[in-house]
């Protein structure tokens, strides 16, 4: 369960309390009640201990049950003139991983925060550091030691703004959760089906529409991409569609997310470790779906639209061939030359499908190209588009989110690298690098006129290490940015 929070004006009874340091050992809000506790010997401590108040360090300090709680905890938060959302979600998390063995904290985090931070998206950001934090995956083990932590006690003076933004937090984290939860999950318990199946339950609680295409519904629908993919499995493949529609919604936004709940390679194998982590490959999808599921709770004003094709991409004597054509939802033929590249061909009927409704713009999400990995490491995505005006609000909402793109050409020059001799185009390149370039511009082909962005997040969307709000495994990169577009959504 996760934690709840509660403004309150002075601290309460708690079992350990939390206070803000900045860089140069400076005390933040809240210090001088643990100097009071510790007849005022708080400098002399940190020097003795070399806290310097650097950001992420903490130092635990014995009050001698002078204190109203239990124990304290300073946590260093940097420099002062930097301490904006993106620091005070970090906290959060920060603030979680150490409070995990107790059930209650209490903090004054948010008083340390500029008169120039907006009071509701500092609440906001710092709730989501504390749920994310607080993460853990412990379905499989069978001596599992969940986090202690139920209550989160934010000092400070009463704010609606401040109630408001925690709640957001709070439910967007709870959203992230359950995208990692999915992600994470044992490619064996997540068949297609399965997936429908979650996303249905997650309908039924947050006011969206379902619809679901398997079977002969595929081909009537002309999803070449996801039966030709889908067809190696044993586990055939689902094509989901998910609508959120508030009254009087401003504009339409499409959501799309590649879910391919395994991924061996097809025909194209993949080797032993390339397949350790390819149950994540269906994290777009992922990020979708729980995205989606906020978005009444939020109040978003925004109809969204998510198109989540899914697929289990596997070699058996029913698999696409290196050398086979497919012909698209839009009428476009694909030359097949590398089954692995698979993740495009889905994504090309779903982007055909939302092209053709109408929405006012659209994005997509995918773990889609090694080649970003190499390019932009674990912490950054890829983002590509067609529409610089539509790429500019993609860009800054990431930034509010907290979730780092770098904006990476599509040059037109490269499309000839994906010329098929006997069809429309291939689905590898013929050639000269670029990877990830090539694969946006395979997408574009099937995004017409629309504004149309595209996220890889190849490399984003699974984290080796632990780091403050990212979780070592599936990260539920996208959440945020998303939940972000719907609500701050302006026509390109």
């Amino acid at each position: 369960m996760a934690p709840t929070f509660k403004l309150v004006a002075r601290a309460p009874k708690a079992d350990l309390f939390v206070v803000p340091v900045f860089s140069g050992a400076r005390l933040g809000p809240g210090a001088q009640l643990v100097d009071d506790a510790i007849d005022g010997g708080l400098v002399e401590f940190m020097q003795e201990t070399d806290f310097d108040g650097k950001r992420g360090e903490v130092l635990a300090v014995p009050t001698g049950g002078n204190l109203g709680a239990r124990a304290a905890l300073l946590l260093g938060v940097g420099d002062a003139a930097s301490f904006d959302a993106a620091a005070l979600r970090r906290a959060g998390a920060v603030l979680a991983k150490r409070a995990s063995k107790v059930e209650s904290v209490a903090t004054t985090l948010l008083d340390a925060v500029g008169p120039d931070i907006d009071a509701g998206l500092a609440a906001q950001a710092f709730a989501e550091g504390v749920g994310l934090g607080r993460y853990q995956f412990l379905r499989y083990k069978s001596e599992a030691k969940p986090s202690r932590l139920a209550r989160v006690f934010v000092v400070g003076a009463p704010n609606a703004k401040i109630r408001a933004g925690i709640a957001r937090g709070a439910r967007i984290a709870e959203a992230v959760a359950w995208a990692r939860d999915l992600i994470n999950e044992p490619a064996a318990a997540k068949s297609p089906a399965d997936v429908v199946e979650l996303a249905r339950v997650v309908a039924r609680g947050s006011g969206l529409k379902v619809k679901v295409f398997a079977g002969e519904q595929l081909v009537r629908a002309r999803m070449g991409g996801v039966l030709g993919v889908g067809n190696g499995s044993d586990r055939p493949p689902r094509f989901l569609r998910l609508e959120f529609a508030p009254p009087r919604a401003k504009g339409t936004i499409a959501f799309v997310g590649k879910g391919v709940v395994f991924d061996s390679g097809g025909l194209s194998l993949k080797t032993a470790g390339g397949m350790e982590t390819m149950k994540t490959d269906m994290s777009g999808a992922a990020a979708v779906i729980a995205a989606m599921s906020a978005l009444r709770d939020l109040d978003v004003k925004t109809r969204v639209i998510g198109y989540v094709p899914l697929v289990e991409n596997m070699p058996s004597g029913a698999a696409m061939r290196p050398g086979d054509v497919l012909t698209m939802r839009n009428g476009k033929t694909v030359e097949v030359l590398n089954t692995d590249a698979e993740g495009r061909l889905i994504l090309a009927d779903a982007l055909s499908l939302a092209t053709e409704e109408g929405a006012d713009a659209i994005i997509d999400l995918a773990t889609l190209t090694g080649a970003v990995t190499m390019a932009l490491g674990e912490k950054i995505a890829g983002l590509m588009g067609s529409d610089e005006a539509w790429i500019t609000q993609v860009s800054e909402a990431a930034a509010r989110a907290g979730e780092r793109v770098w904006h990476l050409p599509l040059p037109e020059d490269y499309r000839r690298n994906l010329d098929s001799e006997i069809a429309d185009l291939r689905n590898i390149s013929t050639g000269g690098g670029a990877g990830t370039l090539t694969a946006g511009l395979f997408l574009k082909e099937f995004t017409g006129e629309a504004p149309w962005a595209h996220l890889d997040i190849a490399g984003t969307a699974r984290s080796s290490s632990d780091d403050a709000e990212t979780a070592k495994g599936g990260t539920g990169y996208g959440v945020r940015t998303l939940v972000e577009l719907a609500s701050t959504f302006r026509k390109p």
